[in-house]
């Protein structure tokens, strides 16, 4: 194996696409300020007692676990951050009102997905604690937009579910974990045939059947919610239909109507999601961009059980979908030697914010206006004896 063969999945990222990255992680870190979300940074890898607790066996299959040479203990790479972000929530921070945390930083998947995305994504999300009415959705699915405009991104569709439908559908037909994992794989991937096979065998109600059978075929418009009506079949499920309409209108409030979508058989994330679930698509890509939905009571693990909801990204996928544009030439390069004021003008101009590149060798005029457009500076540093050190700008190819 070649040295520099990076795993599956894992990859560098290289100058122009790691600034694109890092500097829109700074303006969505800021958009979520300006929101009043608190910025946190947990750890990169955790013991699994902790990393794992509360959310199901889908996250433990996606986590890449090593053993601690100090304890012995199992550890794991963290493959998602919000159950570390509902770990904080719960016990290490003290106050029982309304709480929203933000957080930026790399995650680490065991497998790669089967859209050949990255193993190693730079998660980027946000989260409200304690708040278990519809207001808090509706934010975070706000703050999901503003993320996208943020991008650059103005044609996007919000895809809603609610979980809560098919849990009280499934609660109806006393399923073992077996039979209930098969029925959820069905109706995920809306195999007709494979669900029809497990509900005969599971002896199911004829009006539950018939609901579980309509389930998958419930997506689209706003018409979707009238279509669903038919699956209240008991007190449960017609809640979880209330609850989303609700949701519903206080998205239109927020101007965002003309967005929704519906997908009332979407049960991903059901081994910790109990509400409300949403996804933001754009075109040209087969899988959501981003993601969150509400998940109550995570947090009881952990000592304090608190009402959660929030959304997550990725950086690196979202900064590949901002629109390409030529960036234009910035900063000053400054020549290696010069009298003694050479370093004063270099800081001067570093400290007014401006980018100063100094070459490393000495080189002749037109080397020298070459360098400075290799390195994207509009600008060069040069002396004159009245004036001292001052800018001017790079002069342009001959065949421009």
């Amino acid at each position: 194996m070649n040295r520099w063969l990076l795993p599956q999945g894992i990859e560098d990222v290289l100058p122009e696409r790691a600034e694109a990255i890092e500097g829109l992680r700074r303006r969505v870190l800021d958009l979520y300020h300006r929101w009043g979300y608190a910025l946190i940074m947990p750890p990169e890898v955790e013991f699994l007692d902790s990393l794992l607790t509360g959310v199901g066996g889908d996250l433990s299959l996606r986590t890449m676990k090593v053993v601690d040479q100090a304890s012995g203990h199992l550890m794991g790479f963290r493959a998602d951050m919000t159950p570390q972000v509902a770990r904080v929530d719960a016990n290490r921070l003290e106050g029982e009102g309304p709480r929203r945390l933000c957080y930026a930083g790399s995650v680490l998947r065991a497998h790669p997905d089967n859209y050949g995305r990255s193993r190693a994504p730079l998660q980027i999300g946000a989260e409200v604690f304690g708040v278990a009415g519809p207001t808090a959705d509706a934010e975070v699915i706000g703050l999901m937009a503003a993320t996208l405009s943020e991008v650059g991104i103005r044609d996007f569709t919000l895809d809603l579910g609610h979980v809560g439908l098919y849990r009280a559908l499934v609660k109806a037909l006393d399923a073992d974990a077996d039979s209930e994992a098969r029925l959820r794989d069905a109706v995920r991937r809306k195999d007709r045939e494979a669900l029809g096979e497990t509900l005969e065998e599971l002896g199911a109600d004829a009006d539950v059947r018939r609901a579980l059978e309509v389930l998958p075929t419930l997506h689209g418009g706003m018409e979707v919610l009238d279509e669903a009506r038919s699956c209240a079949v008991n007190t449960e499920a017609a809640q979880a239909l209330d609850g989303l309409e609700v949701l519903v209108e206080h998205l239109h409030r927020r101007d965002l109507g003309d967005h929704l979508s519906f997908d009332l058989g979407e049960v991903r994330g059901y081994d910790y999601h109990t509400g409300p679930v949403f996804s933001a698509y754009v075109s040209g890509q087969g899988e959501a961009v981003f993601y969150g939905g509400r998940y109550d009571g995570i947090g009881g693990a952990f000592g304090r059980s608190r009402p959660a909801t929030g959304i997550s990204g990725d950086l690196k996928l979202l900064a590949d979908l901002m629109p390409r544009e030529g960036a234009a030439p910035a900063g000053v390069l400054a020549p290696a030697e010069g009298p003694d004021a050479l370093q004063r003008a270099i800081q001067s101009l570093r400290a007014q914010g401006v980018r100063v590149v100094q070459a490393l060798e000495g080189l002749s005029e037109a080397d020298f206006q070459a360098e400075a457009r290799r390195l994207g500076c509009a600008q060069i540093l040069v002396h004159d004896e009245g004036q001292g050190w001052r800018t001017k700008p790079v002069e342009p190819q001959a065949d421009e």
